[in-house]
């Protein structure tokens, strides 16, 4: 908890984001000792990774960083950082009723988050505007956090306030909105740093 404090605090702060992909690393470690069914290790290991992945990308020349990621890359659901899933509105009326959202799974990587395509498969890397529209490109992001809002669907919502105006979606439950969260604000530092290719490296490389 306080590694994911002092990251909130400072997104940039790789020590910090370091050090949590490490205790999760080692909370799977344990989970996958122990069995217990109420933790998924995996989801823990991917977890883990994205920190990990994330620490290298903003310093790419701490060899500590560099041998943490080759043993965990491998856990990420390359060629993406995080893959899971998101309610989201439909791409061409942000405010339709919550019978017309629709539940999918979305991908995120160094150039922002997209709906998977119709088929549950993760699109190309290639983020044509025009032929996926339900998506957010890093460079549009201002801001990332989570939504109160209560004309949301039921669930934990999750607001990404773009340079084209506010984008709401929703989390499967608040667990999972602050690893979108993370994720999310980590990809936007990345590439407000300039590290972008780093990070592209990592996943696609």
């Amino acid at each position: 908890v306080r590694f994911r404090v002092a990251i909130q605090l400072q997104f940039d702060f790789h020590r910090a984001i370091y050090n949590l992909g490490t205790v999760l690393y080692g909370l799977a470690e344990d989970t996958m000792r122990s069995g217990r069914p109420d933790v998924s290790p995996n989801e823990l290991y991917s977890q883990s990774a994205i920190y990990v992945a994330a620490a290298h990308a903003l310093k790419p020349s701490y060899s500590v960083y560099r041998s943490a990621l080759r043993l965990v890359r491998l856990m990420l659901p390359l060629p993406y950082l995080k893959v899971g899933y998101l309610t989201a509105p439909p791409a061409n009326n942000a405010i339709a009723p919550h019978t017309d959202w629709e539940r999918s799974q979305f991908v995120l990587n160094h150039e922002g988050l997209q709906k998977a395509d119709a088929s549950g498969q993760p699109p190309s890397q290639s983020m044509d505007r025009g032929r996926k529209p339900t998506r957010i490109a890093v460079e549009d992001i201002v801001s990332v956090s989570a939504s109160a809002d209560l004309t949301l669907p039921p669930g934990a919502g999750l607001c990404v306030d773009t340079v084209h105006g506010p984008r709401f979606l929703v989390a499967d439950s608040w667990e999972a909105l602050d690893s979108w969260l993370d994720a999310l604000c980590l990809v936007y530092t990345i590439f407000a740093r300039g590290k972008s290719d780093v990070l592209a490296g990592i996943i696609t490389g």
